[in-house]
């Protein structure tokens, strides 16, 4: 039976970490490991969760919660720990106010898994995301698509499958840590590095034809976003080189002034 690690780094998360859980403790399939990192949050949040361990160690669901609390150096550190402890066969970040898109998401994802060709399990299992906003409320599919065909090359157009839609195989992920000199982008870089790898084992990449993740708008990444795009392209030009990473720079500039033109 495959198990699936679902990471969940919270901080001060009371306000938006129970759909988070529910989404979790919702799911059809059973053989779920839940690692929720917390870095010593003094609101709510650990109470939440300590709730939530309880409750699925009473109704006997088959998932295990597992919670840390302790300091942290920042999100990157927090979700490497995670990484450290995770013991299913694959791993998801969930960070709180995401969840997953169905009930039956982690189903689909072990289903994927568990019927590969080649008799070899996917370094990667991806899917579709729709945003959310901070009521949980729909507000449509996320501007960049997963496509059939994944390959860390993919990248150099944006980062097209959402963190939260990337099942990563957790043998090749832990030996993988999120680079933490970056502050915004480490999940791109980590993604790239990760198929990369897939590609050096000549492992398949299985995209699940349906959205499996529902990300709620926000966060460090969009705070921050003059940072974040110049960090993302410290991370672009480190795989890809400087002239691709300028060239679709350019592009990206051309595609987002033509979206605001046609929303005119």
């Amino acid at each position: 039976m495959i198990t699936i690690s679902v990471i969940t780094v919270t901080w001060q998360a009371a306000d938006v970490l129970q759909p988070t859980l529910d989404s979790v403790s919702g799911q059809t399939w059973e053989q779920v490991e839940h690692l929720i990192i917390d870095g010593a949050s003094t609101d709510a949040t650990l109470q939440m969760a300590e709730d939530y361990q309880r409750d699925a160690q009473n109704n006997g669901c088959g998932h295990r919660v597992v919670i840390s609390s302790e300091p942290d150096k920042g999100l990157y550190d927090a979700m490497n720990k995670g990484l450290s402890r995770a013991t299913g066969d694959y791993v998801i970040f969930l960070n709180a106010g995401d969840r997953l898109a169905e009930t039956t998401t982690l189903e689909k994802v072990a289903h994927a898994a568990m019927t590969a060709g080649d008799g070899m399990m996917p370094a990667v299992i991806y899917g579709y995301t729709d945003l959310i906003d901070s009521e949980g409320r729909r507000i449509g599919p996320r501007h960049l698509q997963p496509p059939a065909k994944l390959t860390w090359r993919s990248f150099r157009k944006g980062m097209l499958v959402c963190h939260q839609a990337f099942y990563a195989r957790t043998d090749i992920a832990r030996d993988i840590a999120y680079d933490t000199r970056y502050r915004y982008s480490a999940d791109v870089d980590w993604c790239i590095r990760v198929m990369k790898e897939a590609e050096r084992r000549s492992l398949p990449l299985t995209r699940i034809d349906s959205v499996v993740a529902l990300f709620m708008e926000g966060g460090q990444t969009t705070e921050h976003h003059r940072d974040s795009l110049k960090e993302r392209f410290r991370v672009m030009r480190s795989h890809y080189g400087l002239v691709t990473t300028s060239a679709m720079h350019v592009w990206f500039v051309f595609r987002s002034l033509s979206t605001k033109i046609k929303r005119k």
